[in-house]
């Protein structure tokens, strides 16, 4: 196994963790970045620790991120950032991390496309999954979130 296996990832984990945190830190208007920078600073800590692990050689756990791996979450990671750098933006918060996360769950679910209870059941997923986001972020923490065509 070599440890390149290790650094990689991570690496590229800690660079997305600090340019989140710049991005949270930079944003206008302040008060609406508060709950970013505090989950960004956290992240991005616990991102570098297992960086500097696995530049030290002290990550010797698991098999490190495969070919296999990573086309596995290659469409997720393509969703994701389909998600973050133009759904969030232009169609708002809620409508797009609803198409996300149906897509998503779509993706990686693996009952047959033909069962109609395999797609009742990953509508009502999503329907909950963004439920539980609404509440958290609108009603509990009162937190911004991007706004778009959609909300």
């Amino acid at each position: 196994m070599s440890r390149l296996q290790h650094i990689i990832p991570s690496g590229i984990i800690a660079l997305v963790g600090i340019w989140v945190a710049y991005v949270s830190f930079t944003q206008q208007p302040a008060e609406a970045f508060l709950f970013p920078r505090l989950i960004s600073v956290v992240f991005v800590t616990l991102a570098l620790w297992t960086f500097g692990k696995a530049l030290l050689g002290w990550s010797r756990v698991g098999q490190g991120v495969s070919l296999e791996l990573a086309k596995t979450i290659a469409p997720g990671l393509i969703v994701a950032g389909i998600y973050i750098f133009w759904g969030a933006k232009t169609l708002g918060f809620y409508a797009a991390a609803t198409i996300a996360v149906f897509l998503l769950i779509t993706w990686y679910d693996g009952k047959p496309m033909t069962a109609v209870s395999s797609w009742v059941r990953r509508i009502l997923i999503t329907a909950l999954i963004i439920a539980v986001l609404y509440g958290l972020f609108a009603l509990l923490l009162s937190v911004y979130t991007p706004r778009g065509m959609f909300m």
